[in-house]
This record gives structure tokens, C-alpha cells and sequence, in this order.
């Protein structure tokens, strides 16, 4: 959050998948050690917050200040007497926001729904972290002229900041990643979904990130996430 604040979005993403690597294995942990407990779940909820919450929101305000003025805000002192341009287009990178908000709803809504114990209604906060961090790493190491233009439009991003808002709190059922258990017969779905997946990081490196998202929705469209 602290990068993402700074305007470092390369070492803010890299931080966050560090974190959503622990979230997908900490359910396997807490299992194998039998160390779950209610204080556990808490500091989970707490913890996909501000790294699948807060950080992406954060780093859709400054993708949107560089696609509007060409460079990322210094939100620490952006509100400064002589750092804050009073016009009304300063203020809308702030709709990047709104990913922060659709994220704490979606995970209150995930803590009290009992329907997603064993699949998920709506897109998961981390898969959306995903998508929005993979955009600062695009440009970084996969740019051209052509992708930045792509990813640095502002009505591009303001259109992908309400449907992943939407998308979050979507009554639509996606099947989960995490492994109960490790056998091939259960879990076959997602072994060819985690080898394509690799597969599409091999080839396309960064730019392999919203295809996986697209073809994890699209999966979970043509299969019941109960029976996968």
C-alpha cells in the first residue's frame, strides 16, 4: 500500500501477489497444522482488505492521474496548499476508488453468505487484484506504444473500475481454486486450468493476466462451480 501510495506501482504489485501467494495457501496451512480459529478468520478478512482492497484502488487512482496528466500523484501530500490542482479533472482518478469499496463489500458480503463454502458468488478479491496489478507490470515490461495507449485511457480504466466493481458483487457463481484435497479425479478442472495458466505466463508473460481472468469466468459460465 505504502508503494502504491508513492507511485512505485511495479514494487506494489509484486508485494501484493506475495500476498495473494499466502491467501491461497493459508487455508492448506491452517488444515495441516490445525491452527484454524475464529481470530484466523478475522485477520484473513483483514488482510485480503487492504491487500486485495486497498492497494488496487490505490493503483487505479494513480493509472488513472497518468493517463489524465501524464504522471502518478503524490497522494501523501496531494493535498497540499500549492500540490493539488482544484479543477474538476483532478478529482477523477479518485474514481479509482471505487474498487476499494466494491472490495469491502464483496468480502463483508463473502464473511455472512453462507452459499460460498466450497465456490464463490462473484468474482474473489484477489482475482481482481490480479487484473488491475497486472496493468502497472504491463507497462513496465511489456510496453509499446500501442499497449500504453490501451492501458492508459481514461475512459478504458474508468469502464474497467465499474465492472470489476460490478463483477465483485455479481450474483455469479465461479468455482474456487483453493485444494481441499489433492487428488487429480476432484480437482481436475483445476489442474488443467492452473497448467493452461502457466502455460499463458510462459508465452504471454504479464499480458497473460486478464486473458486467465476472462477464461476463469468464462469456465465457470459453461461449468457449474459444484460440480467442478
Amino acid at each position: 500500500m505504502i508503494f502504491a501510495v508513492s507511485g512505485d506501482l511495479v514494487s506494489a504489485a509484486f508485494f501484493a501477489f506475495a500476498g495473494i501467494f499466502f491467501d491461497f495457501f493459508d487455508g492448506l496451512a491452517a488444515r495441516a497444522l490445525n491452527a484454524h480459529s475464529d481470530v484466523g478468520l478475522q485477520l484473513d478478512s483483514l488482510a485480503d482488505m487492504v491487500t486485495s482492497g486497498v492497494v488496487p484502488g490505490i493503483v487505479m487512482v494513480q493509472l488513472l492521474s497518468q493517463a489524465i496528466t501524464g504522471h502518478t500523484l503524490d497522494i501523501i501530500n496531494v493535498f497540499a496548499e500549492d500540490g493539488w490542482n482544484t479543477s474538476i479533472i483532478s478529482y477523477i482518478p479518485f474514481i479509482g476508488l471505487l474498487i476499494t469499496v466494491g472490495s469491502a463489500y464483496r468480502l463483508a458480503k463473502f464473511n455472512v453468505d453462507t452459499r460460498q463454502t466450497s465456490s464463490f458468488i462473484g468474482l474473489p478479491t484477489p482475482a481482481n487484484t490480479l487484473l488491475i496489478l497486472s496493468l502497472p507490470l504491463v507497462l513496465a515490461f511489456q510496453n509499446s506504444i500501442q499497449i500504453e495507449e490501451i492501458i492508459l485511457n481514461k475512459w478504458l480504466l474508468i469502464i474497467l473500475t465499474l465492472v470489476s466493481c460490478i463483477l465483485l458483487n455479481a450474483e455469479l457463481p465461479l468455482f474456487a481454486l483453493k485444494f481441499k484435497t489433492w487428488g487429480v479425479k476432484k480437482n481436475s478442472i483445476r489442474y488443467v486450468f492452473l497448467i493452461v495458466c502457466f502455460a499463458l505466463i510462459l508465452l504471454l508473460k504479464f499480458i497473460a493476466i486478464p486473458i486467465i481472468i476472462a477464461l476463469y469466468i468464462l469456465i465457470s459460465i459453461f461449468w457449474k462451480p459444484s460440480e467442478i
